[in-house]
């Protein structure tokens, strides 16, 4: 006589595919960023600006993720510069620079460009702001140094946030 388990069915979890691998709504930050090859530049530099635990944290966070692609556009030497252990508070800026308080959809952007005129501007974990705005139906994002980052991959949820991929490196 079989028996029958009384265990709920797990619910299937609706991920997104960001370089070659799932994003699980259910992981947060870093354990999902880990798992993309397009990340891996983003991971070491976490890494070694020592923000793992921070990303692992309730958060909520909002990150905009560059690609390894974007961070192939910074000058030759660049990234192996910023990942000198000498070099972790001005990488820790940059990468925080990447982060908004809180869990904003890409539908809250779209909302705020358009009740503020075309443009949103929020504020960064790092403390200076970055300036949102839609052009033929794409979601850009410009740094405070004139930078414009397209959003490629919107709504990556995570437990303790979301992800939006991008495609340049932001400079505070």
């Amino acid at each position: 006589m079989a028996t029958q388990s009384c265990a709920p069915m797990a619910m299937k979890e609706k991920t997104v595919m960001v370089g070659g691998a799932q994003m699980y709504p259910s992981k947060n930050i870093v354990e999902n960023a880990m798992n993309s090859k397009d990340h891996t530049t983003l991971v070491a530099a976490v890494k070694a600006a020592g923000l793992v635990e921070t990303l692992q944290s309730n958060g909520p966070f909002t990150v905009f993720a560059p690609t390894n692609a974007a961070f192939a556009k910074l000058p030759a030497g660049t990234v192996d510069m910023l990942v000198m252990p000498e070099n972790k508070a001005m990488l820790t800026k940059i990468l925080t620079y990447h982060v908004v308080p809180g869990r904003i959809s890409a539908k809250d952007l779209s909302m705020w460009i358009t009740k503020n005129g075309g443009k949103y501007m929020a504020k960064t974990v790092q403390g200076e702001e970055l300036t949102f705005w839609m052009k033929n139906n794409m979601m850009y994002v410009k740094d405070a140094k004139g930078n414009s980052a397209k959003i490629t991959i919107a709504d990556v949820n995570q437990s303790n946030g979301v992800i939006h991929v991008i495609d340049t490196v932001l400079m505070p």
